[in-house]
């Protein structure tokens, strides 16, 4: 009972604390649009995303990342929006609902990616695996110079298969058919890889497939010109996410300090001005390491965004910006996190 006492006690002095201490809460979305799958439950659906806006806007202060260092000083909490990767769905989808609600936010774009002709690699691995007709019963593949080899068996024909496990995502622990399995092993493997290796990997994929890697306008990035649309107005900030999206951790560091600073001159030359705001890919604490931390600071960037949950308050390192994750919830469920994430 005490110690029930003692914890009621310490939510009651954060919830006070919270009336009176400068915080912000940074909310991290990828995409707003429905797709028939969403392994990485990467997207919020139009009529959700409104709901969350309009709760955003009644709800707090809301500004952009880079104004973070003036919110801090004000009394109360502030709610910062972003996004990550740089879809085109960002300026169709989102952009308009952030003008009707008078919501600013941040769009961390993967500056290799605007106007490229491919898709994010774990979308192509999707649509791979998770899209097509039959397949080949044997995939083998060389992966870091050693052969692999799966056996889909009898599980080859995606069909209408798919389509009955439409809510199955790589959080979920089964794999119901061997092409589920065979995608969850798949990205494991890609995942650490560099953008050169994993795309040929890729390619060697796609032609055991019998597929051509043509961007799928439901998957597209930003072209230089969308993403200067994106940026008119002032409403939204446009932030680096390096060059090709790679797990910074697994590179050597002079890889990742051309990765940030190349990414940087790159959206700072489409857009004709400074880029102040950064965030790490995957953003995981294991995903960078304090010398990458020292790369983004050296390079010029005032705010880098991590994704691992927390608040931001006076004393959280700039470069280290704690960020919750939104998934396609409605407007009642997102309220009710919200609430939690902002009252600590």
């Amino acid at each position: 009972m005490r110690m029930r006492g003692i914890g009621r006690l310490r939510r009651i002095a954060r919830r006070v604390s919270n009336i009176f201490v400068p915080h912000a809460v940074v909310l991290l979305y990828h995409r707003v649009t429905e797709l028939p799958l969403d392994p990485q439950l990467l997207c919020v659906s139009p009529r959700n995303f409104a709901e969350h806006l309009e709760i955003i806007r009644n709800y707090g202060r809301t500004i952009q990342i880079k104004a973070l260092g003036e919110a801090l000083q004000s009394r109360g909490h502030s709610l910062v929006v972003t996004f990550d990767d740089g879809y085109a769905d960002n300026l169709y989808n989102a952009k308009p609902l952030l003008d009707r609600y008078d919501v600013p936010a941040t769009v961390f774009v993967t500056s290799g990616y605007v106007g490229a002709q491919r898709e994010f690699w774990y979308d192509d691995l999707e649509r791979i695996l998770l899209h097509t007709g039959p397949l080949p019963e044997t995939l083998r593949l060389k992966i870091d110079g050693h052969g692999r080899e799966w056996q889909l068996g009898s599980t080859v024909d995606c069909g209408e298969g798919i389509y009955r496990n439409r809510e199955w995502n790589t959080g979920r622990k089964d794999n119901p058919t061997a092409r589920h399995g065979l995608y969850r092993s798949l990205f494991e493997m890609l995942h650490p890889m560099r953008d050169v290796e994993r795309r040929g990997v890729l390619n060697d994929l796609a032609a055991w497939a019998g597929m051509d890697t043509i961007q799928r306008p439901s998957h597209r990035t930003l072209t230089p010109e969308e993403l200067g649309r994106l940026a008119d107005g002032g409403l939204v900030e446009v932030g680096s996410h390096t060059v090709s999206h790679p797990v910074l951790s697994a590179l050597p560091l002079v890889d990742q300090q051309d990765e940030i600073s190349q990414s940087k001159d790159h959206l700072e030359e489409i857009l004709g001005h400074s880029i102040v705001s950064f965030a790490y890919p995957f953003g995981g604490r294991s995903h960078y390491t304090p010398q990458t931390v020292t790369a983004v600071r050296d390079a010029g960037f005032k705010w880098a965004c991590s994704n691992f949950a927390g608040v931001v308050r006076s004393g959280t390192d700039s470069w280290q910006l704690p960020r919750f994750v939104v998934r396609d919830w409605d407007g009642d469920q997102f309220l009710r996190q919200l609430k939690r994430w902002v009252n600590g």
